[in-house]
């Protein structure tokens, strides 16, 4: 090894966490308080006589500690705004179909995401890692609510 060569490496293994964001890896059960955990609330009531009743959507507490982290986080897009090509704003949601079927799931388990970047979304069945920095501010839309919102700063596909 050159001694130039030895050089940049030793400042690239130095320099590199300076560069990089840390972003604190979420699983969906992080979102929900231990209490809600622990004594979830009690499934919407589904009339069964209307077939056109939709059941409320259950309203889950947030953690305010979460609040400003940056935060990397797996789900599935479903699509607010963009176009055919790139999606700006979406909810990201635990499991595929959440939010198209009725009940949503609770806004605890929905977060809103802008990505004024626009992410590209070949396959709405494929999960993906989104990394932001998460808000407990909440995000309504017409088809669902949510607790949580997140300023994108990376949308990538979903790997171990």
């Amino acid at each position: 090894m050159t001694r130039f060569s030895w050089l940049f490496a030793t400042l690239a293994l130095v320099l590199s966490p300076a560069w990089a964001e840390d972003y604190k890896t979420l699983e969906w059960d992080d979102l929900i308080p231990l209490e809600e955990q622990l004594n979830p609330p009690l499934p919407p009531a589904v009339d069964h006589d209307d077939e056109f009743a939709i059941p409320s959507q259950p309203v889950g507490k947030v953690i305010s500690a979460l609040d400003g982290q940056q935060v990397r986080l797996p789900g599935f897009v479903v699509p607010l705004e963009g176009d055919s090509k790139e999606v700006t704003t979406f909810f990201l949601v635990p499991y595929f179909g959440a939010c198209i079927h009725v009940p949503p799931p609770p806004t605890n388990q929905i977060v809103y995401v802008n990505y004024p970047k626009g992410a590209k979304v070949d396959d709405l069945w494929d999960a993906v890692w989104v990394t932001g920095t998460l808000r407990t501010v909440a995000a309504s839309h017409d088809i669902a609510q949510a607790s949580y919102s997140l300023e994108g700063a990376s949308v990538e596909p979903y790997d171990l």
